[in-house]
C-alpha cells in the first residue's frame, strides 16, 4: 500500500470504529469495523478495543504497515489528554499517545476528535479548496469545534465553550440543549444565531462547516440564520473522525 493509504480509528463515548481510507479521494477501502466502546471507558478497556479494530481492519485490507491515526473525544497536547468527554477521568493528564503506541506496536498519529472531523471537511468535503480561515461546529451533546486557516488545522480550539450571556454557551445552543428543552427549530436556531454572530465577531471566518448527527436536519435550521458568513452542512458524517485522522497520520509522515 502506498501512502496515499491510511488507518483511521474513531474513538467515542459509545463506539469505536476504522477503516482503511484511500487518501487521494476521501472514501474507505474497507468496510467500517466498529465495537461499542468498553463500559466505564478506561484507558486499558479502551485500548484493548482499538487494537482489535486495528487487527480486524488490517485482516480485512491485507495490510499491516499503514500509517495509523487515532482521533479521541479530548484535548491533545503533545499526545498527551487533558480532557475526557463520555470516557473514564481517568484519561485526564495521561501521555495516551504513548500509551496507544506501546499497545498498538506501531507508530500512531493522536489527534482531538473535532479537529479530524475538520481536517476531513477542508480535505474531502464542504471546506476543501476553501481559502481562510473555516470554522466547523459539531452540534451534538456539546458543541465541538475545528479551525483552519488555508488547509492548516489549529488544533484543539474549545470554542463550545465561549461565555455568552454569563454561561458557557454548548449548554444553550448544543443539540442536546434543544432536545433537553424541547425546542423548536426556530427557537433553537435564534440561539445559534447569537452562537454564530459571536464566532463571526470574534474570527471573521470565510465559512462556517456545521457537523454532528443533526447537520442532516440542516434545511430546518440553517436557512433560520441571518450571517455575513456562509454556513453550510458537513458533507463527512459518520465517516469524519475516521477519514481526518487517517489524513493527518499521513500528513505528519512528510
Amino acid at each position: 500500500m502506498s501512502s496515499q493509504t491510511a488507518i483511521g480509528i474513531d474513538i467515542g463515548g459509545t463506539g469505536i470504529k476504522g477503516a482503511l481510507v484511500d487518501l487521494a479521494t476521501g472514501t474507505l477501502l474497507t468496510d467500517r469495523v466498529k465495537l461499542p466502546t468498553p463500559k466505564g471507558g478506561r484507558p486499558a478497556d479502551i485500548v484493548e478495543t482499538t487494537r482489535v479494530i486495528l487487527e480486524r481492519v488490517g485482516a480485512a485490507a491485507g495490510v499491516t504497515d499503514v500509517p495509523v491515526g487515532i482521533c479521541f473525544p479530548a484535548i491533545v497536547r503533545h499526545g498527551r489528554t487533558m480532557s475526557a468527554a463520555n470516557v473514564s477521568k481517568k484519561w485526564i493528564g495521561l501521555e495516551a499517545a504513548a500509551l496507544f503506541a506501546r499497545s498498538l506496536g506501531a507508530p500512531i498519529t493522536f489527534v482531538n476528535d473535532a479537529d479530524a472531523a475538520g481536517y476531513a471537511e477542508s480535505q474531502f468535503g464542504a471546506a476543501q479548496g476553501v481559502e481562510g480561515v473555516v470554522i466547523l461546529t459539531t452540534l451534538g451533546t456539546g458543541i465541538g469545534t475545528a479551525l483552519l486557516n488555508d488547509g492548516v488545522l489549529v488544533p484543539n480550539t474549545e470554542l463550545g465553550h465561549l461565555q455568552i450571556d454569563g454561561v458557557d454557551y454548548e449548554t444553550r445552543a448544543s443539540y442536546s440543549a434543544r432536545e433537553r428543552e424541547n425546542l423548536s427549530w426556530s427557537a433553537w436556531a435564534a440561539r445559534l444565531q447569537k452562537y454564530y454572530s459571536t464566532l463571526e465577531a470574534l474570527f471573521s471566518p470565510d465559512l462556517f462547516v456545521v457537523g454532528g448527527g443533526v447537520s442532516k436536519h440542516h434545511e430546518d435550521f440553517l436557512p433560520l440564520l441571518a450571517l455575513h458568513t456562509p454556513i453550510v452542512p458537513a458533507v463527512h458524517k459518520n465517516n469524519a473522525g475516521i477519514l481526518g485522522a487517517a489524513a493527518l497520520a499521513v500528513k505528519d509522515l512528510g
